[in-house]
């Protein structure tokens, strides 16, 4: 889809949720540029797709698309890419700069949301929610015994904006937070009653265990079967954050054996997943499709950070939240 507009600038679109709950997204960029160009796929694009229509675009609001060096070879006038989301770990950031293409994003925009699905999957964990659903949905009436959150020790790996909203969420429960960052926020810990400590530490005293870390060289594949074995025994393990942090193979032998009682996942190194991918099988894993961020408030901030970094860098102005800049 194409739409017309006030100037000459052509502007790609791909996150399929952009202006979804607040058309203004739409119509101010449609008056503010020349055309518009929507993905229509329902879904992320891979690189060969996204480099058959990079050609004589100059600003990019960006999905969880494959942005590598390959599809911005495509890239003949591209001044800005801003993504939709926080993560640009999928952005070719070194070669964006050197083709003189800004990268931003939209820092805290979907934090609280994110947070929210975490402690609602840690709730759900802890009661056996969804089980008590569908147990009840089919004609049962299970006596079902969870856990209390209250007592429990309540781990997170990554204590930036999101850890600190789920921190923020959890206060009232009456359970010990305890949280590892390498740059740690230490008058947030503080203000909300979090203990800092090493990242053992975290891993080896939570019952519940979160992740809130970036994907980095550093980080990818963490949770590995050696992580997983220094976790407490029984705990559960949640990740909201990057599906590439864990190995899903160690954390599905992990689950099998015992050793964990349970994980909830919004994320998966491959989305979808594998329907083979053993994970999809166990009961004790609760599964959401990668919708963290897929709420009202999210999607507006999200949308008006990207929309407002996108204009700027076409306009020769600063943007607010760059990430490739000297």
């Amino acid at each position: 889809m194409t739409v017309p507009g006030a100037k000459g600038w052509r502007v790609l679109v791909t996150p399929t949720s952009y202006g979804k709950t607040d058309g203004r997204l739409k119509t101010e960029l449609e008056a503010a540029v020349g055309e518009v160009i929507y993905n229509t796929t329902g879904k992320p694009l891979r690189s060969a797709e996204l480099a058959r229509l990079l050609p004589g675009i100059d600003g990019y609001i960006a999905g969880l698309d494959e942005i590598d060096e390959a599809a911005l070879q495509a890239a003949d006038r591209l001044k800005v890419i801003a993504r939709y989301g926080v993560g640009v770990d999928n952005v070719a950031l070194a070669a964006a700069r050197r083709m003189g293409i800004v990268v931003t994003n939209t820092p805290a925009a979907n934090a609280v949301s994110v947070a929210e699905l975490t402690v609602a999957l840690l709730l759900s964990l802890a009661r056996r929610i969804p089980e008590a659903s569908a147990s009840t949905h089919a004609g049962a009436w299970p006596r079902l015994t969870g856990l209390s959150v209250a007592g429990k020790t309540v781990g997170l790996l990554g204590f930036g904006a999101v850890g600190r909203q789920v921190a923020r969420r959890l206060a009232g429960f009456d359970c010990a937070l305890l949280a590892y960052d390498p740059y740690p926020d230490e008058a947030a810990a503080r203000a909300l009653g979090v203990a800092l400590t090493s990242q053992a530490e975290v891993v080896a005293h939570a019952d519940f265990l979160s992740l809130h870390l970036p994907l980095l060289t550093a980080t990818r594949g963490l949770v590995d079967a050696a992580f997983l074995q220094q976790m407490k025994p029984g705990a559960f393990l949640i990740n909201t954050a990057r599906g590439e942090l864990l190995d899903e193979s160690a954390l599905a032998a992990a689950l099998q054996s015992g050793r964990l009682a349970g994980a909830a996942l919004d994320v998966f190194s491959l989305e979808p997943p594998d329907p083979a991918n053993p994970l999809l099988r166990l009961p004790q894993v609760l599964i959401t499709p990668h919708c963290a961020s897929h709420t009202d408030g999210a999607m507006n901030a999200m949308g008006r950070m990207a929309l407002d970094d996108c204009l700027a860098v076409l306009r020769g102005a600063a943007p607010h939240s760059p990430v490739n800049l000297a």
